[in-house]
């Protein structure tokens, strides 16, 4: 059975293990370093990036996990797990992982009442539509020629791939549908 550890130092991470263990994978909180040995991936929950940052740091996370990525341990992050990843933020700069070719630029659809649903179709997945929930969501405005765009919304990407990072501007953990848990699960962690 797959191990996978999920970051629980703020934002959802609830959601993503009810994903995790409707796909038959144990879910694992993870607050310190060494809660990531013996997982197999580890999911960065959405919330708010400069709070999660600044306790990744607090805790001891952001040095040994970047590590870990650097070498292919596989994350998939949503939201402000988006902006942890990212080499480069655009007007910003806060504690964060910095491994994906990414430029990102955070709450770029504006506050909290600006926040929005969309179907997204995202062809690896096939029919029918992924319902893609944006809340406060980044942008990625720059991706990187080792950077796989997954599936985009208005011409911007809003899933796409970096080896064994998986990032989503979206929360793909607040519907029913758990395909992109399952991409992840199979084709990251697995493949």
């Amino acid at each position: 059975m797959k191990r996978i550890g999920i970051l629980s130092l703020q934002g959802d991470s609830a959601s993503h293990r009810k994903c995790i263990e409707e796909l038959k994978a144990e879910a694992v909180p993870v607050r310190y370093p060494d809660e990531l040995q013996g997982v197999h991936g580890l999911i960065l929950p959405g919330g708010e990036s400069t709070t999660i940052g600044k306790l990744m740091k607090r805790h001891g996370l952001l040095s040994p996990l970047a590590r870990k990525l650097e070498e292919g341990f596989p994350v998939f992050a949503t939201c402000a797990g988006a902006v942890l990843l990212a080499r480069r933020l655009a007007g910003d700069d806060l504690p964060r992982l910095a491994v994906m070719s990414v430029v990102v630029q955070r709450n770029a659809y504006g506050r909290q009442v600006d926040s929005f649903e969309a179907d997204i179709v995202f062809s690896f997945l096939g029919p029918p539509p992924v319902r893609c929930v944006f809340i406060r969501a980044p942008i990625i405005l720059e991706s990187g020629k080792d950077v796989e765009i997954l599936g985009s919304f208005e011409e911007r990407p809003v899933l796409v791939r970096q080896g064994k990072l998986l990032a989503a501007t979206f929360h793909p953990e607040l519907t029913a549908d758990t395909r992109i848990h399952r991409y992840f699960l199979e084709r990251v962690v697995g493949g």
